[in-house]
């Protein structure tokens, strides 16, 4: 998990002014305006505020290049398939997502630990190198779960020819059709697991309108089978296991 954080932050920080030689880092490290050999440099304060400001981009790289989007839709299709509001909290769900994310990225992140984060750290390879290592992972796995038609949407708006290989499709235009193409996949998923608690709601509609209970909401008694049902089968580790193995 540590690793793959690491190797996010390295998506947004390797094109910084670092220099290539991480070994040899002084302690009062200047970035330099000018290129290599310049004068002028900020002051560590303003680096902090620059590092920071980069750093604000690894929650929109988490979301928008990894697994986190279709697992979070399908958790929130979950409980409004049940019924229960706000149980689980956002704060579960989302941490749940959260290392559900990490479980399924890890290998990605491993790899580019192992093939762009190590390096650039021993100083063996430049900055520019080390983001060429570090992207090529990750386009792999977008490529893995990206719709062609989706690929061929982002190429026709950007008026790009067709690429013979899918190492010509821009990341640009990569990382866009890889969303939508996660977003659909989770609204699949969702309208499956919606799918068996609708028509338990159905049912208790339908009794309780023959019955002449017309003053009691249907959902207040619906979601205690619908809980029991989700107890029953062992939901949490169905959903979830389904969720994890479609991405393996």
């Amino acid at each position: 998990m540590k690793r793959l954080l690491v190797a996010l932050a390295l998506l947004t920080i390797v094109m910084s002014a670092v220099p290539a030689n991480a070994a040899a880092l002084p302690s009062n490290l200047q970035i330099n305006l000018n290129g290599q050999g310049s004068s002028q440099s900020l002051s560590i304060p303003v680096q902090i505020v620059i590092y920071l400001t980069v750093l604000t981009f690894i929650p929109a790289l988490l979301i928008s290049l990894t697994s986190f989007t279709r697992i979070v839709i399908v958790f929130h299709f979950l409980r409004q398939a049940l019924g229960t509001n706000e149980t689980p909290s956002n704060q579960i769900v989302i941490g749940l997502t959260l290392f559900l994310t990490l479980f399924v990225m890890a290998p990605v992140g491993e790899k580019i630990h192992h093939d762009a984060l190590q390096p650039l750290m021993d100083g063996s390879i430049s900055q520019g190198e080390a983001l060429t290592r570090a992207v090529v992972p990750m386009r792999g796995f977008m490529f893995r779960y990206t719709r062609e038609k989706d690929l061929a949407l982002f190429q026709s708006i950007a008026k790009q020819a067709p690429p013979s290989k899918q190492d010509d499709i821009p990341t640009t235009v990569l990382i866009p059709a890889f969303m939508i193409s996660e977003l659909k996949t989770a609204f699949q998923i969702g309208f499956v697991v919606f799918l068996p608690f609708l028509i338990i709601d159905m049912v208790v509609a339908t009794v309780l309108l023959s019955m002449g209970m017309l003053q009691l909401p249907p959902v207040m008694v619906s979601m205690p089978f619908k809980i029991l049902l989700f107890i029953m089968v062992d939901g949490w580790n169905l959903v979830v296991g389904s969720l994890v193995k479609s991405f393996f």
